[in-house]
């Protein structure tokens, strides 16, 4: 009886025709055959990443829209969330343009925001980003320093943006990166330093490549830790880079700037028609250079808008409307228990009083409601009560055992 050839039930190659035969059940596969179907699988596997950030032209989102959807998150700060979603609609088109023979190019425009502590910077990138069809992440500037010193290289900031689009570096060369804190790595002294500035002037210079756009050797575990891993070449032409600070003091800077007071026995003769309560909106690329941003990076930077310091009202709309306001939270925090969570209108007042005068911006309203809030959560998921009503008095009985009022002091 003669015997049975072993050859591969894909391809039909014999043994002796191939370098390694695997034996299945019923059949045989050969080395060639598997390789085959890796790249094959390969292929569609990247295929979806690709789609998963893609955007048909008729599905772009128009300005006005992503601003409503703004709109829903966060209250007031209508310039900053004009200049975003025209940024972002037209980081959309630039990635949606075709090699055409006019040789005209749409360069992208990086974005700094400039507004105080608690006024939503940083919440308008997080909303934004559940918006968009591009991958998205957020990485904060105080942990970078110059490459070689201890801290995280500015290529990390293109290694997050690679985590998120699943290391499909086609999909990455088309995100968008929120840069967090950008002050914190100002300049410490007006004039450029004679010695190393590896958390300032240093990171800042480093940053002027990826702002700019250039091909990056990226590690995709981070630099230090793995000095032989392999490099991953992004290219950041078509990265659009938003930028947010503080930069607490630079109001003072405008002031000088247009020659007015906003402290002293003067400080009510205003020069002008200056609003000397808000002079963040007459922020201008000078007042960055003075502060401590290099010029260089500044040019990287050509769109800046500002966020207004928020009122009363802003903060009591704040505390209550968005989707995502800070009382809806702990009323889910609550309902997840089985406890049916209300308060006084007169609850709220008291928490935006509270805020103003702590003056720590949106944040405060959540400090302060977790005071409040912090006794009636370690007792109420063991009790059988289903329902929890916080009176003034309640409030400000709680607000005056934990003592907050010495944060005004700090």
């Amino acid at each position: 009886m003669a015997k049975t050839v072993e050859r591969c039930s894909f391809c039909g190659r014999t043994k002796k025709e191939t370098d390694l035969l695997i034996t299945g059940m019923d059949g045989f596969i050969c080395n060639f055959c598997v390789e085959q179907a890796y790249g094959i699988l390969k292929e569609g596997v990247l295929k979806n990443q690709s789609s998963k950030f893609s955007l048909k032209k008729e599905e772009l989102p128009k300005p006005i829209e992503i601003k409503d959807f703004l709109d829903q998150y966060v209250i007031g700060q209508e310039s900053a969330k004009k200049t975003l979603s025209v940024a972002v609609y037209n980081h959309y088109k630039r990635l949606m343009q075709k090699a055409d023979d006019d040789g005209v190019e749409i360069e992208k425009s990086n974005i700094i925001m400039v507004g105080p502590t608690g006024t939503g910077k940083t919440l308008l990138a997080k909303t934004i980003a559940k918006r968009l069809h591009v991958p998205f992440t957020i990485v904060d500037a105080t942990v970078l320093t110059e490459a070689g010193y201890v801290g995280e290289d500015i290529e990390s900031i293109l290694t997050r943006l690679l985590q998120v689009s699943d290391y499909n570096v086609e999909a990455a060369e088309r995100g968008i990166v929120f840069i967090d804190e950008i002050d914190k790595i100002a300049r410490k002294g007006d004039n450029p330093s004679i010695t190393r500035d590896v958390s300032g002037e240093g990171v800042q210079q480093g940053l002027l490549k990826l702002l700019e756009g250039s091909i990056v050797n990226v590690p995709p575990q981070g630099g230090r830790k793995h000095p032989d891993q392999k490099m991953i070449p992004v290219n950041t032409k078509n990265i659009l880079f938003i930028c947010g600070g503080a930069f607490d003091g630079i109001d003072r800077k405008i002031a000088n700037r247009l020659n007015t007071k906003v402290v002293g026995y003067a400080a009510a003769k205003v020069q002008g028609t200056y609003d000397a309560n808000n002079m963040l909106q007459y922020v201008a690329p000078q007042d960055l250079k003075s502060f401590g941003l290099i010029p260089e990076i500044i040019g990287r930077l050509p769109m800046l808008c500002h966020l207004d310091q928020l009122d009363r009202a802003a903060l009591r709309r704040i505390l209550t409307e968005p989707k995502n306001s800070i009382i809806k939270q702990y009323m889910k925090l609550f309902a997840m228990d089985g406890i049916a969570l209300s308060f006084d209108e007169a609850v709220f007042e008291f928490i935006v009083d509270k805020a103003i005068e702590f003056k720590l911006g949106a944040r405060g309203l959540r400090s302060i409601v977790e005071t409040i809030m912090i006794d009636v959560m370690y007792e109420m998921p063991s009790s059988k009560e289903k329902k929890m009503h916080v009176t003034l008095e309640y409030a400000e009985e709680k607000m005056k055992k934990a003592n907050i009022e010495k944060l005004k002091a700090a």
